[in-house]
């Protein structure tokens, strides 16, 4: 069960402030030593600071304020509230400095279509789906021929750590984020770096409320790209590069993919969008693949 959006996907991805989330240290139970031919090394715990860039612009993609959000996704309904319904702000006082409030998150509930798959409560039941299932591979050939390597894998059960603060506090909604993969490709010739994130989530509804806020602003709701490891041997992204979204979503996961030049180039879209969408593809099927059973 897959489903996919047709709202605005790309843009620029400039460097943005980072928020204090302090040292990197092990999240929850470590998955096993794995590899796409045998024993490995596991991905990592989620990355420091310096090896992760966020970059947080804020483009007037979302419009509407106040109204009900009529989402494709599997959760059914999506409500968003806010806009008209919020508190105005007291005007200041004369020669009183005025004083900036950040835009609130704004409140979404999903539920499930009253004709949801009797099967979906087991599916739900399963444990999530994890790093060497979403990522079984590090040399990926797809079926176009196009060969990309993975260079960078982490996970974490904090999914907060990887995702921008608007987003975490959209999971924080629900039930939850259970946990939360991230692998970075680049192409054959070593300039492409594409991100995809598996975002699993307790609820099936929950996936379904932070893909269809997502797939409306994918700037302001969008997970974290990672820079390549030391000893990779590619090149920093240059803060404010452009960049392409996109996202799909499973039964109870929302797969995100960030693609990027890695010189920062604003030429080559056609060729970035297919990689980021082929790349995406993949990393869906095996969720699904694994999550339908």
């Amino acid at each position: 069960m897959t489903h996919d959006d047709q709202g605005p996907s790309h843009g620029h991805i400039p460097q943005g402030q980072q928020p204090p989330y302090g040292q990197p240290q092990p999240y929850g139970q470590q998955p096993e030593q794995y590899g796409p031919y045998g024993p490995s090394a596991a991905p990592a715990p989620w990355p420091a600071e310096q090896h992760r860039r966020r970059g947080r612009g804020r483009p007037a993609v979302l419009a509407a304020t106040g109204v009900v959000l009529a989402a494709a996704v599997a959760g059914g309904a999506l409500m968003y509230t806010g806009g008209d319904d919020a508190p105005a702000a007291s005007p200041a006082a004369p020669g009183a400095s005025a004083t900036v409030t950040p835009a609130a998150v704004p409140s979404v509930t999903g539920s499930l279509p009253s004709d949801a798959p009797s099967a979906l409560a087991s599916l739900l039941a399963r444990p999530v789906v994890r790093p060497e299932q979403a990522f079984p591979e590090s040399a990926v050939r797809l079926a176009d021929g196009s060969r990309y390597e993975r260079v960078d894998l982490a996970t974490t059960t904090d999914c907060a750590r990887g995702m921008s603060q608007d987003l975490a506090a959209l999971a924080e909604q629900g039930e939850g984020c259970s946990r939360l993969t991230t692998a970075l490709f680049t192409d054959a010739e070593r300039r492409s770096q594409v991100s995809v994130t598996v975002a699993s989530f307790v609820r099936a509804e929950d996936a379904g409320a932070v893909f269809g806020m997502a797939s409306m602003d994918p700037v302001t709701y969008q997970t974290v790209s990672l820079d390549p490891p030391p000893g990779a041997g590619l090149p920093t992204v240059p803060p404010g590069s452009p960049g392409v979204f996109r996202r799909l979503m499973t039964v109870r996961s929302v797969v995100f993919a960030n693609g990027q030049w890695g010189d920062g180039s604003e030429t080559g879209e056609a060729d970035l969008t297919r990689q980021t969408e082929d790349l995406l593809q993949y990393v869906n099927d095996n969720v699904v693949a694994y999550e339908e059973g």
